[in-house]
C-alpha cells in the first residue's frame, strides 16, 4: 500500500534545514507534482526527549497508520523506532542512535545547534527521559529499513546493524555519519515506503 503521510525526525543538534531533510522535502514535492498527494511533516524537535515524543505523537495522531511512514536520522532514528513500535508504521533509519541515553550523557550543558547557531541547554533529566522511552526488541523487524555507514565517525555501525538485525539493512562501505551521499539512497527509501 502506498504511503500518504511522511514524518521526518532530525538528529541531535540538527533541524529541518539539514541536507537530508531538504532532499526528502524535494522528493515529496516531486511526488505531489506527479499527482500523489502526500502529507509531509518535519518538525523542529525540542531538546527534551519527552516533549519531542509527545509533540510528534500528537502531531500524527489522526494519520492513517497503515499509510504513514517515518524517517529518522541519528537521534531521530531512535525516535522513529519509538514511534514505529508504538504505532506499527514503517520506518527508515539513517545511521540511527541505538543507545542515546549513554551516548548523549557527555553532552549535558549548553549546546549550539548546527544549522541555526541557536543555543540550547541539554539537561541531565533528558538522559533519563531517553532511557525511559527506549523501546525493547523490535516487534516486527521487517517494518524497518536501516541505512548504516561503516564509516560513521559518531556511532558504531556494528551496534546499529545488530539492533536492526532481521530488518532490511543497507550496509555501506565507508560513508559518514551525515550520509553525505544520501541522495543516492532516496530511491531505496521511497521504494521501501511504497511496497508493491
Amino acid at each position: 500500500m502506498t504511503f500518504s503521510h511522511l514524518l521526518y525526525l532530525h538528529g541531535f543538534r540538527s533541524s529541518p534545514l539539514s541536507a537530508k531533510a531538504q532532499q526528502v522535502a524535494r522528493r515529496i514535492e516531486q511526488r505531489q507534482a506527479s499527482g500523489r498527494p502526500t502529507e509531509w511533516w518535519c518538525p523542529q524537535l525540542p531538546p527534551s526527549p519527552s516533549q519531542a515524543l509527545d509533540m510528534v505523537l500528537r502531531g500524527v495522531d489522526a494519520w492513517p497508520v497503515e499509510r504513514m511512514g517515518v524517517i529518522g536520522s541519528s537521534l531521530g532514528g531512535f525516535y522513529a523506532t519509538v514511534v514505529a513500535e508504538r504505532l506499527g508504521c514503517r520506518a527508515v533509519l539513517l545511521n540511527p542512535a541505538v543507545d542515546p541515553a549513554r551516548d548523549l550523557a557527555r553532552y549535558i550543558g549548553e549546546i549550539e545547534a548546527w544549522h541555526t547557531s541557536e543555543r540550547f541547554y541539554f539537561r541531565p533529566e533528558y538522559v533519563d527521559q531517553l532511557r525511559e522511552m527506549a523501546p525493547g526488541p523490535l516487534t516486527r523487524p521487517q517494518r524497518y529499513l536501516a541505512i548504516i555507514a561503516k564509516g560513521d565517525e559518531v556511532l558504531d555501525w556494528h551496534e546499529m546493524a545488530a539492533r536492526y538485525r532481521g530488518g532490511h539493512i543497507r550496509l555501506l562501505e565507508g560513508g559518514d555519519h551525515a550520509l553525505s551521499d544520501f541522495d543516492t539512497h532516496l530511491d531505496a527509501v521511497f521504494d521501501f515506503l511504497d511496497p508493491v
